[in-house]
């Protein structure tokens, strides 16, 4: 199988998960904005949307969107701990979760990733908006354990830890929330979070 990715984005979370399970893949650089892989290919032939992460499974199918990518990566290698069973309340609280850092999270922190010039009152309005919903993520965060579903890393914190390290990149500090920071910091020390950062070039 194939990741497409951009360094730093979104797509790190299932880059994350794969060195997790230790599955076998390829990896190809994407350069969203001029619409290009590196090896020259036309990525919205790929990915109509112009987005990453798609994974390109073995007959060259596709699938896109981190959540349902995620999930299918785990499932495929058998590996329970990282995402319950189907059918099971804990998988259809991960699928909360999931839904909550693709639709709140993700979406509270684009903003800072358009490109553009804010007023004083939009980057005011844009903080607000991203303060409240760390706080509601802090929410999901158990008292005494180092995850979301308790003691075991999930599919989700792989892709929530990506996500609210994009802090370091809009100066926004996680001070405010004890529980955040301390999560942070404890995924990054995990090896395959390391190694996703060497490989995409973020890290020497």
């Amino acid at each position: 199988m194939k990741l497409f990715y951009k360094p730093g984005a979104c797509s790190m979370a299932a880059h994350i998960v794969l060195n997790e399970i230790g599955t076998e893949f390829e990896l190809e650089k994407v350069d969203t904005a001029a619409g290009l892989t590196e090896t020259g290919a036309d990525y919205k032939s790929i990915n109509p949307r112009g987005y990453v992460p798609v994974l390109e499974l073995d007959d060259k199918s596709v699938i896109t969107e981190n959540a349902a990518i995620l999930q299918l990566l785990v499932d495929q290698a058998g590996h329970s701990e990282l995402a319950p069973a189907n059918g099971t309340i804990e998988r259809t609280r991960l699928q909360e979760q999931l839904s909550f850092l693709s639709s709140e999270l993700h979406k509270a922190y684009s903003p800072f990733f358009s490109g553009r010039d804010f007023t004083a009152e939009e980057k005011e309005s844009n903080i607000s908006k991203l303060s409240k919903t760390i706080g509601h993520f802090e929410d999901f965060l158990p008292a005494d354990q180092p995850y979301m579903n308790g003691a075991n890393f999930s599919v989700a914190d792989a892709y929530a830890f990506v996500i609210l390290n994009w802090s370091n990149f809009i100066d926004v500090s996680l001070e405010p929330w004890a529980k955040v920071k301390a999560y942070v910091e404890n995924i990054a020390s995990r090896p395959a979070k390391q190694k996703a950062l060497r490989t995409e070039g973020l890290i020497s």
